[in-house]
């Protein structure tokens, strides 16, 4: 059976629904990076309203309709949104791409901020210890937040995976793990405190340094609403 006007219609508004409803929840920081939200929520907007227009001009089509049958798998993806929703990457996915890491020369990294420990990102901290042969981390106790994973060798890792763009993109920042590691499974949320260790290891993926961090203490915490950085 070809696809009529009426079920185009009715593909364009389930697209335009699921769309608009991950776009109203945190459940599209899912997919897409946060600064995103406003062109997915138009996205969804324009989906509806070209289903009206389609639906409005249904009594010009053809006795046998126009479409071919393939034009049904564009209602696939809604209703995998609308129904499962699936989570955002983790463990599973650390070992198929190397890790992120951005090559930036030691005047790139001012003096961390006051307090002990300081928050940083997983980036700025493997930036820091890679490239700036940790200067700026120094007698500096840091506290990170990312998921356990394991790799190649069944090494303990801290991830957190980085968007460019969106999901499809995403790159892990890996970084070793040493110290006080908990006994816990692989996608479990950490926070961690320790400070950062000479160490290093070359991702098997990429090439690129794998720094490490000696855990003084760990405590493990809800996935954030926004899994990634």
């Amino acid at each position: 059976m070809a696809v009529n006007r009426t079920a185009q219609s009715l593909i364009l508004v389930l697209l335009g629904v699921a769309v608009l409803r991950i776009g109203v929840t945190d459940q599209y920081l899912r997919y897409v990076k946060e600064g995103l939200r406003p062109f997915l929520l138009a996205a969804g907007l324009l989906l509806l309203v070209t289903a009206v227009a389609t639906w409005r001009h249904r009594e010009h089509e053809h006795e046998h309709g126009h479409g071919h049958r393939v034009a049904w798998l564009l209602a696939l993806p809604a209703l995998v949104l609308l129904v499962l929703a699936p989570p955002p990457l983790g463990s599973g996915a650390v070992n198929q791409a190397g890790t992120a890491i951005d090559g930036r020369s030691a005047a790139d990294f001012p003096a961390l901020p006051d307090g002990d420990p300081v928050p940083v990102t997983m980036l700025d901290y493997a930036a820091r210890a890679v490239f700036d042969q940790g200067g700026s981390l120094h007698g500096r106790r840091v506290r990170l937040t990312g998921f356990l994973a394991t790799g190649p060798a069944g090494e303990p890792l801290l991830v957190r995976m980085m968007l460019t763009c969106c999901a499809s993109d995403a790159r892990p920042v890996k970084i070793g793990l040493r110290g006080r590691v908990p006994a816990l499974p692989p996608d479990t949320w950490l926070e961690v405190t320790g400070t950062r260790l000479p160490e290093t290891a070359t991702d098997e993926v990429n090439g690129q340094t794998i720094p490490f961090l000696h855990i003084e203490s760990a405590r493990q915490v809800p996935a954030p609403p926004n899994a990634y950085e």
